[in-house]
Parts: structure tokens; sequence; C-alpha cells
């Protein structure tokens, strides 16, 4: 059954790839990462003209790949309606399977968050990409990452979105360390990750309730049911928002779809459980597009990768820290607002015990480096 599943998916691509899905141009390139060639997809519609854009990343799921997500998700038309660049990552294959995939924090190797990091710069050095106004989506593992992400690049992303994805329970604490925007879309007959999680998988519930929090918001939904336009999909689909009271903004949000399964809402592959009332790509952008990172940060310190003898450790770490260089003359700390801390340093520790969990900027000979402070 689930070879026929698969065989009758990629028959439906190659159909798909015979038609037009959006109006611009894309663009099929790598950057080279740790000494990685790493492949994207990206389509710029054709109302850039150089002017400053959002960028949209939007990450495949396991065992799929970029260009099948490009077809599945169909964010093409939303983009050359609201004028936003997609950037579709390509994952690097697991060993154990062979399939394609993304780290979102379950192994050491390969260094996603870096690759993003990259993308990022190398997108804005050829495009005029808005900072204010960059988000993460996915599905399924692309979802995981997304989430990965708001950890691990807070002060790059204004908001992010998942589609079927979660948080793996052995990153599950990790805090954004600022106010951080999230919509989930999950089916509750997901049996890849399942709506109530797994002996792996946090339930979406708790997920959407650990944003609530970072977000500051009372556990008070106002709720949107959409309309069962389909007849045929066997699903109905509730959203579940979270304001803020001072500007009405959606803050978080959960688009739970009832007897929905692990599937793109919308998509123009219709698998089995695909709820077809409303399009997650849609939705991903009509929550998205209230959010920029300047609403969260202000005057942050641009964390920057460089290649530098200079590091910090241990990193992450709890109580002190030291250098593996002696510059304490010109060291500065920020946290992710962009505030200047004053440490106190003995003996070549410099002590951050005071300083709540969360991540930090260390500036060094113009140089930054980020530190991370776990939850104690």
């Amino acid at each position: 059954m689930i070879i026929f599943t698969l065989m009758i998916l990629r028959l439906l691509f190659f159909v798909l790839c015979a038609s037009v899905f959006g109006q611009g141009t894309f663009v099929f390139d790598s950057i080279t990462v740790n000494n990685v060639y790493r492949k994207y997809r990206l389509y710029v519609p054709n109302s850039y003209t150089g002017q400053s854009v959002p960028l949209v990343f939007n990450f495949h799921g396991y065992g799929s790949n970029a260009q099948q997500q490009i077809l599945y998700s169909n964010m093409m038309p939303v983009a050359d309606t609201a004028k936003f660049i997609i950037v579709y990552p390509e994952g690097t294959k697991n060993p154990t399977t062979n399939l394609l995939f993304f780290n979102a924090g379950v192994a050491s190797d390969p260094d996603d968050v870096a690759f993003t990091n990259q993308l990022i710069n190398h997108l804005s050095s050829n495009y005029n990409i808005n900072p204010n106004r960059i988000y993460s989506c996915g599905m399924s593992n692309g979802g995981f990452m997304s989430y990965y992400l708001s950890c691990m690049l807070p002060n790059k992303f204004a908001a992010i979105g998942s589609v079927t994805g979660s948080n793996f329970l052995n990153w599950f604490n990790c805090q954004p360390g600022r106010i951080f925007p999230a919509i989930q879309i999950h089916g509750t007959l997901d049996n890849t990750v399942p709506y109530n999680g797994s002996a792996t998988m946090a339930p979406i519930d708790s997920v959407i309730k650990k944003y609530r929090v970072i977000c500051g918001l009372p556990n008070s939904p106002q709720t949107f049911s959409f309309a069962n336009t389909s007849l045929t999909d066997n699903c109905t689909a509730t959203s579940y928002r979270y304001v803020n009271p001072s500007d009405n903004k959606i803050m978080v949000e959960l688009i739970k779809v009832f007897g929905g399964g692990h599937t793109w809402p919308g998509s123009p592959i219709n698998a089995p459980g695909t709820c077809q009332d409303f399009k997650a790509s849609v939705e991903l952008w009509r929550f998205f597009r209230q959010h920029q990172l300047s609403d969260y940060i202000t005057s942050a310190v641009e964390w920057t990768e460089i290649n530098s003898p200079i590091t910090i450790y241990p990193n992450p770490c709890s109580d002190y820290f030291y250098l593996t260089e002696t510059v304490a003359d010109e060291l500065n700390i920020f946290d992710i607002h962009g505030r200047m801390i004053r440490l106190q340093q003995m003996d070549g520790k410099f002590y951050i015990y005071e300083l709540n969990d969360g991540i930090y900027f260390v500036k060094i000979k113009n140089k930054t480096l980020k530190l991370i402070i776990p939850k104690k």
C-alpha cells in the first residue's frame, strides 16, 4: 500500500511539473557550507525589480526534496500576489536511510543552522531582502526545523510556521530569548507526527502552550471555524488564535484539522487525509505578514559566523566561560535586545551566573560570537 501510494504521488509530481505554478522565475543554485555544496531552489516573482522584499524559507519533509516541496506546497501564487521571495533549501542524505533530511537538533552533523544562516547572508547579498521580514515554514521535518531555528537563529526570523511538524523532546525546553510568533497547522489523525506526541516528539498542544507563554499571552484564544467547503475530504478545521490585546496581532495560532492526516492542507496533490477547506500556504502568509523582527528586537547585535581562533568554552555554559585568547579589554556582551551587559571577570573567567537563560552575543575585536545559557 505504501509503495503504491508513493508511485501515485510521484506520477502526480510528473504531471504537475508540466503545469505552471506562479508567474515568476526559478533559480537553482548552491552554496558551500563546511566544505559541502548545499543546494537550494529560489522563486522570485516577476514583481521583483530590486525593491526591498520579504523572504520566506520553505523546508521540505523527511525523504522529500526542494522540487517536491515547491509543487506540494504551491506557495508561488501567494508570493506573486504578496510580492515576496521563497527559498526552498534542500537537505542532505541521512547516512542510514539515504533519504534527504534536515538536522533539526537531533544529530551533530550536518549543521543546518549554519546552512540557513549562510543562505540568508548569501541571498541578502544578491537580492534586496528586508531583514525585518524573514520567515520560516516547512512540512513535517521542515516544521521541526522552523521551530529549531526560532531557538538557534532568533535574531534572523520574525516568525515561523509549521505544517505537521513539532518540537523534539530533547530540545523542547529551548527558548528563543524573545517574544516569538508561531503558527502550527496539524491534523488530528496524523500518524507520522501524532497530534498527542510520541516518545520523541512533543504534543502539539504543549508546543502551542510553550509559544503562548513565550509571548506572554493568556490561555483564552479566539476561535474561527473554516467553512466546510469540501464535502469529500472528511475533515473540518478550526483556528485557535492567541491575540495581543494591545494591537490585536495574532501572536500564536493553531489551525487544528479534525480528521486531517500528515498532509499540507490545500495542496494540489490531494493525498488521502488532505483538508481542502483552506490552503496552508495562504494561512501561513496571512500570519507572517503581521510580524516584523523590529517589533520584537530593538538594536539587536548581528550575529555573523566567523573564521577566528577566538572561541567561547564551554558553550552552552551556566556559571562562567573562558575565551581561547585574552581579549578582555575588547569584549562586550549583549542580550537579544541589543542591551549591553557588564560581566565580572576573574582569573580569565567571565561569570554569567546572574544572567537569565537565553541567547547572548559576545563581541570581540569587531567579531561576534553566540553564547547560549541553558535553562537552569
